[in-house]
């Protein structure tokens, strides 16, 4: 548990080790038969955060200004900018263009809590944004994705909705169920403080398993192109420099400090263990190459993230003092 814990403090520096153990993996072992582990490393990626998810914030007024803010960014514009860059960078790769589609379609995630944190911004807003994204994203990524990439690459909706539900529906249940038993047994305060903290680290165990698998898989052609990592990177940057900018700019116009903070990191952190998990199952071998670029994703928003929090007081003022 202590390995864990570390590691996902260190997300910056295990996804990249995993990512190259995984490619050295794929070049000297047969690769085929780690697509059994898919769904479960899914199941374990995706259940332990949402046994932390907190449904019940959605039913305390407040924060609607910076609410549908966040959701016009996530939904009206992001997406078009992500299938914009893909069909600029990607023209004749229409995978990895999903693969930037899909991290730009899954907006918020436990990342966007805690650095809102670290920055001093407003907490409740933050988790109402983690919520309303996650439903939203869940509910519009089939449609989206058959919209703007249906002419490229086949895209089975009904295919993609069982997925989603598989992904996101049955561990969000069993993680609220999970949620309600432990807080009856422990009461709030024990639950927040003894099991709340188990859960994130098996979380980042699901994703370096699935970074690994990915990685594993499409060895073969990172070895024959070894630029493509490079390749792929450039048009993730633009995209999260675009967001950060847009959403800096709308906050400082728009909204108070803290508001602000919890917009930048409600709109700019994706929710990446998603858009991984369905690449994977939704998409089969052919998402390998979605998910390469996915995986980069977290190097960049882990990296990003941490930034911003140094600049949030140049750009907003220090906070007010209690």
């Amino acid at each position: 548990m202590v390995l864990l814990q570390r590691l996902t403090r260190n997300l910056v520096v295990a996804i990249p080790v995993t990512m190259v153990l995984g490619l050295a993996f794929g070049a000297v072992a047969p690769v085929a038969w780690l697509g059994i582990l898919v769904i479960p490393l899914t199941l374990l990626m995706i259940y332990p955060m949402m046994v932390n998810l907190k449904l019940r914030q959605l039913l305390e007024g407040g924060d609607n200004r910076a609410l549908g803010l966040a959701q016009l960014i996530n939904f009206a514009i992001i997406p078009f900018v992500a299938f914009g860059l893909g069909l600029w960078w990607f023209g004749d790769q229409p995978y990895l263009a999903l693969g930037l589609l899909l991290a730009a379609l899954l907006p918020t995630s436990g990342m966007t809590i805690s650095w809102t944190g670290f920055a001093k911004g407003n907490l409740p807003a933050a988790v109402k944004m983690t919520v309303v994204g996650l439903i939203l994203g869940s509910l519009a990524t089939p449609f989206y994705v058959q919209w703007l990439m249906g002419a490229s690459i086949p895209v089975d909706l009904v295919g993609v909705f069982r997925q989603i539900i598989l992904v996101v529906g049955l561990p969000m249940l069993a993680g609220q169920l999970t949620r309600h038993f432990l807080i009856r047994r422990h009461g709030l305060p024990g639950f927040q403080r003894e099991w709340a903290p188990r859960f994130p680290p098996f979380s980042t165990l699901g994703v370096l398993g699935i970074v690994f698998v990915a990685m594993a898989l499409k060895a073969d052609d990172l070895l024959a192109s070894p630029g493509l990592l490079i390749h792929i990177a450039v048009p993730l940057l633009i995209l999260y420099l675009i967001n950060y900018l847009l959403s800096t700019l709308v906050a400082r116009a728009w909204l108070s400090r803290g508001d602000g903070i919890a917009l930048v990191y409600g709109t700019v952190m994706r929710n990446l263990s998603i858009a991984l998990a369905l690449a994977m199952n939704a998409f089969g071998e052919a998402g390998a190459e979605a998910s390469l670029l996915i995986a980069l994703a977290y190097v960049v928003q882990v990296q990003s993230a941490a930034w911003y929090v140094r600049l949030t007081d140049r750009l907003f003022g220090p906070p007010p003092q209690s």
